[in-house]
């Protein structure tokens, strides 16, 4: 109890917001449930989930569910491409022990319902849950099936008990709708399914596959919603009406749940007479496209306990079962066992740890809708971000056209303030080709080449632009670069195009529109060639003064700490993840592209401009700490000899230079 306790104070960072109902919630919370079942007892939970918004909330469902649970638990996800894409990248990074995940390929299951007319907003995947008898694995005998608008606020095995109290024919456990909606009298002339009573809802049902499969289950929906549909036309509310048009004829098959199983949040229901206290809420369903907007006197109570989850700190519930054995996870194994080789008393321990450490990431976060050109010219800018730079979206978006990767670094409660933003955002919302992927904070360091390997590994265009979020492309350069991709022969030789860089230290900069507007804005002293004044080895083989008068391209050869931003093929190396924070993590990266035999070749005609920003915390870190200086050079040294190993003599002239960074 006491861990759950500390747990819940830890994660919240935005605890003063919904403060007075978070410690009405304390003693509910800590209650520790009568029903116990063996620890080695796995509870199987079916979702359909397809799409990225549903991908998003189903989280805060998984959230409330781990939360309370003592039990192994088996999700069986029935997704399309883009749920099953994000939910497999979320589970494998989330490592939660005793927790195994299947996905079902919805798409193949689309011939079985696609018959059905159906006006929900849910649309074809609201009617899946009718063939889960044949979906899932035939040896599964019984399985909660959950609505992804659901929050739990107990454990989940209190309802798995629940099978026990089946009697003779009963297959389906189900909780009572809430809203007169099947008794007909909502509107005029309103015409709802046939229901027995006020009907059941479908958002958590249990079902007993074994047995259903035995009454043949898919024959009997089949029948009854072709009879039906004569006369009713499409279905209103999905999968629902078929189920309770089934159960009109058959009442037998149900097993009726206490209606604290699924008090049910949207509009015109009789929610409020399911609860008297607190302490009686176990499923909350917010049953409606509106979410947190339903009339219901506690609404606020709910809607805090929902943003509670929304927000929880997701690696908190990294913890182990006690009692609990269960199927070895060899990744976690050997994440272990290299962990426990590095030295604890090396002073440069926690830089070689988060080198290793495995971040929890949720990848297209928002809708992400793109085709590249059929040309194979079409290029992609990367780029990484934490919550303070967020106001640099909008500008970037403005600056470059085409398709944008973005690995952006925050909490959980960030997420949602990034979602916020995002969504009131029009610039934001009008663009389809961003992909944003949310790599969740854990450790000291801010892992900024993973951030970059993160978003490299989302781009979908043969080639990518890798930049940095507090830089603004000149206008035009999206075309300017995929022109360049057929003008350099891009697709046959191993180039990385260089784009010169400048930086201004002013908040307020007229951007200049053309290479001769940059120049006059350089010899006015308005724009400066990037970190001429404290770091002029970065990007001194640019040749500045060669740009100057250039009109066609030109070949620069590497030199020890050359960290230009290039545009390269996809299939380019990774960022080396030993660098965190501040220092090398450019540098590595471009050596590496040099040792695979990269022509570097400068753009005559473009240009990007740094814009100001107070420093980062990491750079704080490497100007007024020894060790971190100290831990930097010693991961350079072992960087240089790896390249040394990996590609022999030509790596050698990386061992001589003398690299002061």
């Amino acid at each position: 109890m006491t861990v759950f306790y500390k747990n819940y104070l830890h994660s919240n960072s935005d605890i003063q917001r919904h403060n007075n109902t978070f410690f009405s919630l304390i003693p509910w919370i800590l209650t520790v449930s009568s029903v116990f079942l063996p620890p080695q007892c796995t509870i199987h939970i079916a979702i359909v989930c397809a799409g990225y918004n549903a991908s998003r909330d189903v989280v805060t469902l998984v959230k409330s569910v781990l939360f309370h649970r003592r039990n192994p638990l088996h999700f069986h996800f029935i997704t399309d491409s883009i749920a099953r894409k994000i939910l497999a990248d979320l589970f494998h990074t989330w490592m939660v022990p005793a927790v195994h995940v299947n996905f079902y390929d919805a798409d193949e299951l689309k011939v079985c319902v696609s018959w059905i007319p159906n006006k929900h907003y849910s649309g074809i995947y609201g009617l899946m849950k009718l063939v889960l008898t044949k979906t899932l694995p035939s040896d599964l005998q019984k399985v909660i099936v959950l609505d992804t608008d659901i929050t739990f606020a107990t454990d989940i095995a209190e309802l798995w008990v629940v099978f026990h109290k089946f009697k003779g024919q009963q297959v389906l456990g189900l909780v009572e709708n809430q809203s007169d909606w099947y008794l007909g009298n909502l509107w005029k002339n309103h015409r709802p399914w046939p229901a027995l009573g006020r009907g059941f809802n479908t958002g958590v049902i249990l079902l007993l596959l074994d047995r259903l499969r035995k009454l043949k289950w898919e024959q009997m929906w089949r029948l009854t919603a072709e009879r039906e549909l004569m006369s009713m036309l499409s279905t209103s509310l999905a999968d629902q009406d078929i189920f309770n048009a089934v159960i009109k004829q058959n009442p037998f098959l149900v097993h009726q749940l206490p209606c604290f199983w699924n008090v049910q949040l949207s509009d015109h229901t009789r929610s409020e007479k399911c609860y008297k206290d607190v302490s009686d809420l176990k499923v909350i369903h917010w049953n409606s496209p509106k979410k947190l907007r339903v009339k219901n006197k506690h609404v606020e109570f709910f809607r805090n306990l929902y943003l509670t989850f929304l927000e929880y700190d997701g690696n908190l519930l990294r913890r182990e079962l006690f009692g609990c054995p269960s199927e070895t996870d060899h990744n976690s194994e050997n994440l272990q066992k290299t962990l426990s080789e590095l030295d604890e008393d090396d002073p440069c321990y926690e830089f070689r740890r988060e080198r290793f450490t495995v971040h929890r990431t949720h990848v297209y976060f928002l809708h992400y809708e793109y085709e590249p050109a059929l040309d194979n010219t079409d290029v992609t800018l990367v780029a990484q971000l934490s919550m303070d730079r967020l106001q640099m979206l909008e500008a970037i978006c403005k600056h470059w056209e085409g398709p944008i990767s973005l690995a952006l670094y925050l909490s959980d409660a960030e997420a949602q303030q990034f979602l916020r933003y995002a969504q009131g955002s029009e610039v934001l919302m009008s663009r389809s080709n961003v992909g944003y992927h949310i790599v969740y904070k854990e450790g000291q360091f801010y892992p900024v080449n993973l951030l970059r390997n993160v978003a490299m590994g989302q781009v979908n265009t043969p080639y990518m632009f890798l930049s940095d979020i507090d830089f603004l492309p000149m206008y035009g350069l999206y075309e300017y670069l995929r022109k360049s991709v057929v003008q350099l022969d891009m697709g046959n030789t191993k180039k990385a195009l260089v784009v010169p860089a400048f930086e201004t230290l002013r908040y307020r900069l007229s951007f200049p529109k053309s290479k001769a507007e940059l120049l006059s804005q350089l010899d006015m002293g308005t724009l400066f060639t990037f970190r001429y004044h404290v770091w002029t080895k970065g990007h001194a083989p640019t040749d500045f003064a060669k740009w100057r008068t250039a009109t066609t391209p030109y070949r620069v050869q590497w030199e020890a700490d050359f960290e230009p931003y290039v545009m390269v093929r996809r299939e380019s190396p990774e960022y080396d993840r030993r660098f965190v924070g501040f220092g090398w993590n450019k540098v590595a990266h471009i050596m590496e592209l040099d040792a695979q035999e990269y022509e570097f070749v400068v753009l005559p005609n473009a240009y990007m401009i740094h814009m100001p920003h107070a420093p980062s915390f990491d750079i704080t870190k490497f100007r007024s700490n020894k060790q971190y200086r100290a831990c930097l050079k010693t991961l350079k040294e072992e960087f240089q000899q790896n390249m040394s190993r990996r590609y022999g003599f030509a790596a050698l002239k990386y061992m001589t230079v003398d690299n002061n960074s």
